[in-house]
């Protein structure tokens, strides 16, 4: 927005971001604050002498503590959440579902319940100010939460309690579907990315590629990692409603709620070797073979896809902290295995950051190896 039109900011310096937002004189309202940055935002109302009536939550947050709850109890501001929320300190009459409207600081915005993420994550979207002789017109607004981030940052993990990958694909067919011109301003980003319409998003996010439900449920699985655990103390102080910036223990600013966020710093950024099926088949049947790691879960090695002979199971989950299992073989050539190559080219990035010099990962993983091999080694 603009003077003409009303008051719009984002707020934070870091990774989590929060939007000002009002169009009714000196009346604004706060999306997804962050508790550490309450006494600059106090600072800002008291200096514009702006008054702060709402307070939106796109959902409860696992990598930071909320400034809701403060903000609230500072200010009197209505706290709107999801009826699904489980934070006790949202105000029963702001406890909002599917297709409402919050009127909040002269601005209108609709209530589109977005899960996947979490259970009562939600979007709020604001029609486009049209223009006329005394403004410019304004584009729309997709205020995304977690549910979609932007290009390739994709959208947030769906790991955590509540998280649910098939309520996520649901989720962004709906946003998919939504005007084009709306810009989309999500609850965080990593790596300094600007906000862009829905229709570049279609084009540049790989959460938004054309897939069945079925497909992306498979991609999420391929990149989970498991929760971190610290941030279940972070969601245990939001459902408290807790004013305590110590309330959970943070490490320094990253990329927690994306997927494979809570790697170690600098594994994303590395590039791995793929070996295929045919390959891998024919260096099972030269004299020295290579050691083969598959970091699917327990389960899946018992299941329709089967599994190689002599691997050394260690699940994604647990690789990180089990190096030393595999320490014998930093030397060798190690390949990754997993469903479909996802979990296993990070599998693979892990062992390359600890100094294995010669790992791969099988592309396509056992459904790849199925198709070409059926459940046998060769």
């Amino acid at each position: 927005m603009n003077a003409s039109t009303g008051t719009f900011e984002q707020l934070n310096p870091a990774a989590c971001k929060t939007y000002l937002i009002g169009r009714a004189g000196n009346e604004v309202a706060i999306i997804d604050p962050v508790l550490e940055e309450l006494d600059r935002y106090m600072s800002l109302l008291q200096e514009r002498g702006l008054v702060l009536t709402h307070v939106l939550e796109t959902h409860t947050h696992a990598d930071h503590i909320s400034g809701a709850a403060a903000l609230k109890d500072r200010t009197g501001a209505v706290l709107v959440m999801h009826e699904k929320a489980p934070a006790r300190c949202a105000d029963t009459s702001a406890r909002v579902i599917e297709g409402d409207t919050v009127s909040a600081a002269g601005i209108e915005l609709q209530v589109l319940h977005t899960p996947g993420h979490t259970k009562d994550s939600v979007s709020y979207i604001v029609a486009a100010v049209p223009a006329g002789p005394a403004n410019p017109g304004q584009p729309g607004m997709a205020f995304t939460g977690d549910a979609l981030f932007l290009d390739d940052g994709g959208a947030g993990r769906d790991d955590l309690p509540g998280g649910d990958p098939g309520d996520h694909y649901d989720s962004l067919q709906k946003i998919a579907r939504l005007e084009g011109s709306l810009v989309v301003y999500p609850a965080h980003d990593y790596r300094n990315r600007q906000p862009s319409s829905l229709r570049q998003q279609l084009v540049t996010n790989p959460h938004l590629k054309p897939r069945t439900r079925d497909e992306f449920i498979d991609y999420i699985t391929e990149l989970k990692l498991g929760p971190a655990d610290w941030m279940k103390d972070v969601l245990a102080a939001n459902y408290a409603c807790s004013i305590d910036p110590k309330a959970a223990w943070i490490p320094a600013d990253g990329s927690a709620c994306e997927v494979k966020g809570t790697l170690d710093l600098g594994v994303n950024d590395q590039r791995v070797d793929a070996i295929t099926p045919r390959q891998l088949k024919m260096r099972l049947e030269a004299a020295s073979t290579p050691v083969l790691v598959d970091v699917r879960e327990g389960f899946e090695l018992d299941g329709q896809l089967g599994k190689l002979d002599n691997v050394i199971h260690v699940p994604i989950t647990r690789l990180a902290k089990e190096l030393s299992a595999l320490e014998q073989y930093k030397d060798r050539d190690v390949v990754v295995l997993c469903k479909i190559g996802g979990r296993s080219y990070t599998g693979a990035q892990i062992l390359q950051q600890a100094g294995f010099s010669r790992v791969s990962f099988l592309e396509g993983g056992m459904i790849g190896w199925r198709n070409a091999y059926g459940n046998k080694n060769g």
